[in-house]
């Protein structure tokens, strides 16, 4: 146990008083002044810049694993919540616990035998009853804790009354007299190994005074038009509440700032990209792509699609690279979207790219755009990891001649020896689960030379706050109409085995009238790594039952509830001609059912297909599940989708209520935050450590919105006003803040 002296080396000179938020209509003046006044006049650099002054080994070692090196890198360490305090007469022996009390009298214990540690004992009370606290090695709190004083102690309680003190703070910087109550609340900081929530509040509270030092980095009048507080007044409101709505007002302004900075770094890496390199202007008559939406196309294009259509080909029509997002429902045709714009390119003589993040993926886009195609001839090619050498070899000396028109793959055509003619449009599908640098390297950018449009695509539909947040430097194009004729899929989730059965039993009178089906599993093998021991106890710890493997389903239902009907086997480790020789096994119908992991997450389009059943649908998100059941139900005979899990779960729930991904979206948004919706969190953006969403929506389209106005009137924020923002970002995302292709 570290003694309480191994916080401030020495004790505060003593408590500055705080001040009232200011920005709040009915909110009394700001008095900043205060802090100003009573914050030490010390030459710059400022105090924030200054060491924290702290002795102990394990305190110094525990601040430095939570990056608190500085007393500016202390008031920005914010707490994570607020804790009721304990009250005397709750106290049992032998517990731990923080207890609000007042002062009533403190003395020095003489120390009886030599190399013993003076104590400091003092009586405490709070309106429920009072008690001993020990104070260990620290003589000199007998001044700096005169009776009357409001302290917040941590510690262990013993039995008769006493209570040993570990850690200990001052309530509030006014000590008022009045006996502490057990209405208060304890900031509780993020802590680490050797420093605890305790000791931080006390180091926050020995430099308060710093507070006058914090720079208000925002200008008057954004802040203003935001009706937030300065920052040092927010960032009071954190650590020293003066009433309960204080510490809300305060991440306000903290996340309102955070929202702010994310949308200029945004619109100025649009702007940036943008002027990086020339485009190709594709403004010719569209011969082809009018041709083929006419004959070829086997549909009419939904109003969706036309819509975006139309939006796409005016960004291809400019000189300035294209940079949008089209997301859509699942089923909604963005592949006719994307090859419309590929074909543009082809039109104009020049070249066109897919690139897709799985080998399975890339083959069922290759084998859509063929068949899409129809009667025209366009020189089409896939390339993929798989790809034989000489095939290899003859594709990219098609491509750099510029015969081959479109170029469909993996990450197989970003390698060094790929080279376009004259590559004008790169279409980047399932853009999230790719790096930024390996999206980016399809699409080029060097200086001076010609960048193609670039077409971002997402089979995951995205609340519009969580685009801003994640994807504010693209525009947005959203699928939501279906093709004229789909019906929506029926969704049940199936908690017992009797239920299951009853489901094998409608899968089996499907596959009789000659339809096909899918059963969807979360594992490969019965022991591979998301399948170990850990993992199967938590399954059976809630009830759930054991993880099922696709290799082992699939013999199970070849003996049991499947025997006599054709099954294929498809998952990511199998190699490339294995799995081709699967989908063609099941795409032609010499397979009835697919059993299969995620790797038939999208791209899969079998209009035969009306049954999928996925097994411990608790496994996975609601994007997922989504995406998975989209692969039922594409053709005349509707569909119908069975998640197995605990019918309770939330999300299981929700699929079975919705069938709109956007509605999905949402409700997936806010179970489970803004953090892993798309599919991985981009580096350095969109990672908030203070705003939330979706519940700061509204802070998030205001910042959006005074961005826009900012970076219009001040493209590389030079104006005086705007300097110190300009160095805020520089501060927060180093090379991102000037970085187009960052993120």
């Amino acid at each position: 146990m570290s003694a309480p002296g191994d916080l401030p080396s020495s004790p505060p000179a003593g408590e500055s008083p705080g001040q009232t938020p200011a920005g709040f209509a009915g909110a009394p003046s700001p008095d900043r002044e205060e802090l100003l006044a009573a914050a030490p006049r010390r030459p710059r650099p400022s105090v924030l810049s200054q060491p924290l002054e702290v002795t102990g080994k394990r305190v110094a070692t525990g601040l430095r694993t939570l990056g608190l090196q500085s007393v500016g890198d202390l008031l920005e360490h914010l707490p994570a919540d607020r804790r009721e305090a304990r009250t005397v007469a709750a106290l049992r022996p032998g517990e731990q616990a923080t207890v609000a009390v007042t002062v009533r009298a403190i003395a020095a214990r003489p120390v009886r035998r030599r190399g013993m540690r003076p104590l400091v004992e003092a009586v405490v009370f709070d309106a429920t009853g009072a008690m001993r606290a020990t104070f260990f090695n620290q003589p000199w709190l007998v001044e700096r804790y005169p009776p009357g004083t409001v302290l917040l102690l941590h510690g262990k309680a013993g039995g008769r009354g006493r209570f040993g003190v570990s850690h200990h703070a001052l309530a509030d910087a006014a000590s008022t007299g009045e006996p502490a109550t057990a209405e208060g609340s304890v900031a509780h900081y993020p802590a680490a190994e050797g420093v605890t929530s305790t000791q931080i509040l006390t180091l926050v509270q020995a430099n308060r005074a710093a507070l006058g030092d914090v720079v208000e980095f925002l200008p008057g009048r954004l802040r203003a038009g935001a009706g937030q507080p300065d920052r040092a007044a927010a960032l009071s409101c954190m650590h020293f509440p003066r009433d309960e709505r204080d510490p809300e007002r305060g991440r306000a302004r903290l996340a309102y700032e955070e929202l702010l900075l994310t949308q200029l770094l945004f619109l100025r890496r649009r702007a940036r990209r943008q002027a990086l390199g020339g485009a190709p202007a594709l403004r010719e008559e569209p011969s082809l792509t009018r041709r083929w939406l006419e004959r070829e196309l086997p549909f009419a294009p939904t109003g969706d699609q036309l819509r975006a259509i139309e939006r796409i080909d005016a960004d291809l029509a400019r000189e300035r690279p294209m940079q949008r997002l089209l997301m859509g429902e699942v089923g909604s045709g963005k592949t006719v979207v994307a090859l419309h714009a590929m074909l543009r390119a082809v039109e104009h003589g020049r070249q066109a790219a897919l690139m897709a993040p799985t080998e399975t993926l890339a083959e069922q886009h290759f084998a859509t755009i063929q068949r899409l195609l129809g009667g025209e001839s366009v020189s089409a090619a896939l390339l993929t990891g798989s790809s034989g050498a000489r095939r290899r070899s003859e594709t990219l000396a098609r491509l750099a001649s510029g015969e081959l028109s479109l170029l469909v793959g993996t990450h197989a055509l970003i390698e060094p020896d790929v080279v376009f003619r004259g590559l004008a449009v790169a279409v980047i599908d399932e853009q999230h689960r790719f790096g930024v640098r390996q999206r980016e390297a399809l699409g080029g950018g060097t200086p001076g030379e010609s960048s193609p449009h670039m077409l971002h695509m997402t089979a995951t539909p995205i609340p519009r706050t969580l685009a801003l947040s994640r994807y504010g430097d693209l525009e947005t194009t959203s699928l939501r109409e279906l093709p004229s004729g789909r019906r929506p899929i029926l969704t049940s989730v199936l908690g017992g085995e009797s239920e299951r059965a009853e489901a094998y039993e409608h899968l089996r009178r499907e596959l009789a009238r000659g339809r096909q089906a899918f059963v969807v599993c979360p594992l490969i093998e019965e022991q591979d790594e998301q399948g170990d021991a850990a993992a199967t106890a938590l399954a059976g710890a809630d009830g759930r039952a054991a993880l099922r493997a696709a290799t082992a389903e699939l013999s199970r239902l070849r003996e049991g509830e499947l025997a006599g009907f054709e099954l294929a086997l498809l998952h990511g480790a199998m190699g490339s001609a294995e799995k081709q020789q699967a989908m063609e096994a099941f795409t032609s119908g010499a397979a009835q059912v697919l059993v299969a992991t995620t790797v038939i997450e999208v791209g899969i389009d079998v209009p035969n297909a009306t049954v999928m059943l996925i097994e411990n649908a608790e496994r996975f998100g609601i994007s997922q599940l989504h995406q998975l059941r989209g692969r039922v139900g594409r053709g005349e005979h509707g569909g119908r989708c069975y998640l197995v899990g605990p019918p309770g779960a939330a999300r299981l729930r929700a699929l079975a209520r919705h069938s709109d991904g956007f509605e999905l979206a949402d409700v997936d948004l806010a179970l489970r935050s803004e953090g892993d919706l798309a599919g991985t969190r981009q580096s350095g953006v969109g990672q908030f450590r203070v705003a939330r969403l979706p519940e700061d929506g509204g802070l998030l389209e205001l910042a959006r919105g005074q961005a826009e106005t900012t970076i219009a009137s001040d493209p590389d924020l030079a104006l005086p006003e705007h300097v110190l923002l300009a160095r805020e970002l520089r501060l927060r995302y180093g090379e991102h803040a000037a970085d187009p292709i960052a993120g």
